[in-house]
């Protein structure tokens, strides 16, 4: 389970800090890591995703994004404002707690509730940035 939870770690790391862009997931949860034939764990499901320059650590959001057992808090609220890369640290932090308890972290009833907005990250970037997001990552 660590080499797993390292193998996590590092993806996110490198959406953050190794592409020429950002990637903001937005959606960090155990469906969306899948496991290659030796264990090694990818990110996938980049459907939510946002691309945000590397030196710009807030973006702004007008509206609520993810998966509710996941979600960062300051996503909730209607008028977000900013928000960083730590969105997907605290995603990340909820699916361990998951991984570790062995229990979810919210009732079950949640379980497939998505949070979605029709608008995405205010960042200098197109409003569909899901071809930009394969060429970054099918490029490593």
């Amino acid at each position: 389970m660590c080499e797993i939870s390292y193998g996590i770690a590092c993806g996110i790391e490198y959406l953050h800090r190794g592409c020429s862009m950002q990637i903001l997931h937005f959606d960090i949860k155990p469906h969306n890591i899948v496991l290659d034939e030796n264990f090694i764990p990818k990110i996938s499901d980049f459907g939510l995703a946002r691309l945000s320059p590397l030196d710009n650590n807030i973006v702004s959001l007008t509206g609520a994004k993810g998966t509710m057992r996941y979600i960062a808090p300051e996503l909730f609220y209607k008028n977000i404002g900013g928000v960083s890369n730590k969105a997907d640290v605290y995603s990340f932090r909820m699916l361990l707690m998951e991984m570790t308890s062995r229990r979810k972290n919210l009732n079950v009833a949640a379980e497939h509730t998505r949070l979605k907005s029709n608008s995405g990250c205010s960042a200098p970037t197109s409003n569909d940035d899901s071809e930009e997001i394969t060429k970054i990552i099918e490029s490593r």
